[in-house]
């Protein structure tokens, strides 16, 4: 997903992440398609913002936005609900904030800041609950090899050379809007969807797709599928980053809700870490249970990562994955969701409320609507537990300068001119 964001709601009919997603992690123009996710508040009406995290990592988060901001058209407009704002007030929206951060305010002035210089939104959420779920997704490591071997026999395959993107848009108006389709090219000239994941082995992409590296564990590359990158560490020493590059073109299918379903993980219990007990309790259920989800990943390889579907470096705890088009790509957001307390041992002891302010830099495939959200973990044993088990409700806002404050009238930013 890219990144993704594939999202690991692996409890929910849906799905991380990061599961995120047979990801469908298409770089796409921000465009307006449906300008009712957001609703402005009135200042009465703002959250009480603080920062968990003591604002740490957020100023490398921010850098991020700026330099995707950097590389489109300064008109480009991000829609907020029904308003809309331009690339460069997008990033004068962050330059702004970013300077006020450099001395670390208080939560007093912080709020007045944002009170002063910010229109707040908040999305709409859920139909139902009208708050945010929240998931989690992570970096995984994998031990593999370069070459093919007794031990390391599962090939994490390159972009096969038959697969084809089709962009319907391009075809006329009538298909604006429509989903990039992916498929393969045949002798006879035509073009018919891709191998399901069950379809897909070392003879069928033989010639077609180099393998990047070999790994041991077929579930490990299960969820890095779903993960959308990682690391693979070699036996002969270091370790490479693999990267989303694009999938078979099908529908992600959970594998969680298919467990769920035939009573074999109840509801409350699933986690990506159920799962995995599963799986390795049961070998002779793997691959039935695997290729229920005939959505396939394929890699390529990247100097760093991970990256999100904006094609920058992602952030742990500051990255969020969300649905595209409804929420402004690069923005500024701000969250109220929950996050477990782990001991020692690994084992979950709580789970506490949080509060942090996070960009939007990615999407997955399972990442729908006004009321799901991402949260990129980064990699280690506590993005593992915290991606595996987090399905939390909470609530989503985002931050943009008020309107006629993208010029130079805002240069000073101390405490005593916030008001």
């Amino acid at each position: 997903m890219p990144l993704k964001t594939l999202t690991l709601l692996f409890g929910l009919f849906a799905c991380s992440g990061l599961i995120l997603s047979g990801c469908a992690w298409l770089v796409r123009q921000p465009l307006r398609v449906d300008g009712s996710a957001l609703v402005k508040l009135d200042p009465y009406q703002y959250p009480e913002f603080s920062d968990d995290l003591a604002y740490d990592g957020l100023n490398a988060s921010i850098v991020q936005s700026i330099e995707y901001l950097d590389r489109i058209p300064d008109n480009r407009l991000f829609w907020f609900g029904d308003d809309a704002f331009t690339a460069r007030h997008m990033k004068a929206s962050l330059e702004h904030f970013r300077a006020f951060l450099e001395d670390r305010p208080a939560p007093g002035d912080l709020n007045d800041f944002i009170t002063t210089y910010y229109d707040v939104y908040i999305s709409k959420g859920n139909e139902d609950t009208e708050d945010v779920l929240f998931t989690g997704y992570y970096e995984p490591e994998l031990s593999g090899s370069l070459r093919q071997t007794d031990e390391y026999r599962y090939p994490v395959y390159s972009l096969p050379d038959d697969l084809v993107f089709v962009e319907l848009s391009l075809f006329g108006r009538e298909f604006e809007g429509q989903k990039r389709l992916i498929g393969r090219y045949t002798d006879s000239r035509q073009i018919v969807p891709y191998y399901e994941r069950e379809d897909i082995t070392w003879s069928t992409l033989f010639g077609r797709s180099r393998p990047i590296a070999w790994v041991k564990d077929k579930v490990g590359l299960f969820f890095l599928e779903i993960q959308g990158s990682g690391k693979i560490c070699l036996d002969s020493g270091g370790c490479i980053n693999v990267h989303y590059h694009a999938s078979n073109g099908h529908p992600y299918r959970s594998i969680g809700a298919l467990l769920i379903q035939q009573e074999k993980i109840s509801k409350e219990q699933m986690s990506m870490q159920k799962i995995r007990e599963y799986l390795e309790d049961n070998p002779e259920e793997v691959d039935e249970i695997l290729n229920h989800n005939k959505s396939m990943v394929f890699f390529k390889v990247e100097k760093g990562g991970p990256f999100g579907c904006l094609n920058v470096e992602l952030t742990p705890g500051r990255s969020i994955a969300l649905q595209t088009r409804i929420f402004p790509a690069a923005g500024l957001a701000f969250i109220e969701a929950s996050k477990p307390l782990v001991d020692g041992e690994g084992h979950i002891v709580e789970w506490i409320r949080f509060k942090r302010f996070v960009m939007n830099q990615d999407t997955g495939g399972a990442i729908r609507g006004p009321g799901r959200a991402d949260i990129f973990w980064g990699n280690g044993p506590y993005a593992e537990i915290t991606a595996g088990h987090m399905q939390h409700h909470g609530q989503l806002f985002f931050l943009v300068l008020k309107e006629g404050l993208a010029g130079n009238e805002i240069l000073d930013t101390s405490p005593q001119n916030t008001y």
